[in-house]
């Protein structure tokens, strides 16, 4: 009767919380692929392409490793949203909300602003994502979006990782590539609509 009781008292407070985790809110549908060649995100629903992104990768290069500032390649998954709600340039200092708001590309200002997406790795060589705190996040210097210019993460313009927040859930792969966009059949797909031979300039923004 007792090992009764118990496997019914953690059927009833693990079962919602393991279904919560599965649930709606973990996003099998929306994908993310960054190329650090092209210096832009294409987000991807469904298998396909749904518009593209400039972003601002590590000026310091690719890899994992601890300490270096490096963008981290392969496969990766939302593990974390942060900043849901807040005014579009809310700066952000360890996660939090500091209850300054800082407009683009304001003199001497770099800090982290409007929406995070914190990234987990999934593969053996990039494991250790989560606690490098490697985001896709907001910045403040709006300027140096499409060049290599980020301490590791993958910087957005406000407008455009506010608009992502609202698109992608927690679970939403995040593949960060070091070659074009046009390596992938979603990305020849989106380039053929939207960018004809100019890949530089091919956007919906």
């Amino acid at each position: 009767m007792r090992h009764f009781r118990l496997i019914t008292f953690a059927s009833l407070v693990l079962l919602p919380l393991l279904t919560t985790s599965c649930g709606p809110s973990f996003d099998e549908r929306n994908k993310m692929v960054v190329s650090v060649r092209d210096q832009k995100m294409l987000l991807v629903n469904d298998g396909k392409p749904v518009k593209a992104y400039p972003v601002s990768t590590s000026k310091f290069g690719l890899g994992s490793g601890r300490g270096t500032h490096r963008t981290p390649l392969g496969r990766h998954v939302v593990a974390k949203k942060i900043g849901g709600g807040a005014r579009s340039g809310t700066v952000f200092r360890s996660r939090r909300p500091t209850g300054d708001v800082v407009r683009p590309n304001s003199p001497g200002r770099d800090p982290i602003v409007s929406r995070i997406l914190w990234l987990s790795g999934r593969e053996k060589h990039n494991r250790n994502t989560f606690s490098r705190c490697v985001y896709i996040h907001g910045t403040a210097a709006e300027r140096y979006i499409g060049r290599p210019a980020s301490y590791g993460c993958i910087r957005m313009k406000s407008r455009h990782i506010i608009d992502l927040y609202e698109r992608v859930g927690v679970g939403a792969e995040v593949r960060i590539i070091r070659g074009s966009l046009d390596t992938l059949p979603a990305g020849r797909s989106y380039y053929a609509r939207w960018g004809g031979r100019d890949k530089a300039t091919a956007t919906r923004w």
